[in-house]
């Protein structure tokens, strides 16, 4: 493949920075002199580099990769959280007061502050316990699933805040 010696370094550059970070970050930065054949290694004037100029070269490109990727992923991030209410992460936490179970539609408070609704699901203790640990899993299709300390069944939640 012949490229046309009009062809600058930037554009070249360019496609060498963001193209990884458009695979994922797992992507290993590749050499420049791995990258383009004899031919497109002239046409850009990369051959007459030195080799420290090269390694040189090669670590700001891959600096500069790793740079872009960063702050893709950090990006993409804040956009998904966005979307989404709540990170998908178990959330552990204790609830406020005593405890009697719950129905769908009860709001139950957690001493992290936030508030879950129980959309399905029924538990009822005939003795009050008072703030037991729970723990709360996220499930398939942005379901969540709450479960008390000691009690066999879950309830399906959704965050209020």
């Amino acid at each position: 493949m012949r490229v046309p010696s009009s062809l600058t370094l930037a554009p070249l550059f360019a496609i060498a920075l963001v193209a990884p970070a458009a695979f994922g970050a797992e992507r290993a930065y590749v050499p420049v002199e791995q990258r383009f054949n004899a031919d497109q290694l002239k046409a850009t004037g990369l051959d007459t580099l030195s080799a420290q100029q090269l390694q040189l070269l090669n670590q700001l490109l891959s600096q500069d990769q790793t740079a872009v990727v960063t702050d893709t992923v950090k990006q993409v991030r804040s956009e998904r959280k966005g979307l989404a209410r709540v990170d998908p992460e178990v959330v552990s936490s204790t609830l406020k007061g005593e405890f009697r179970g719950w129905s769908s539609g009860t709001v139950l408070e957690l001493e992290n502050g936030q508030r879950w609704r129980v959309i399905d699901g029924n538990l009822y203790l005939g003795k009050p316990q008072p703030a037991p640990k729970v723990t709360i899993r996220p499930g398939m299709m942005g379901s969540w699933y709450l479960e008390a300390e000691g009690q066999t069944p879950k309830a399906k939640v959704t965050r209020l805040d």
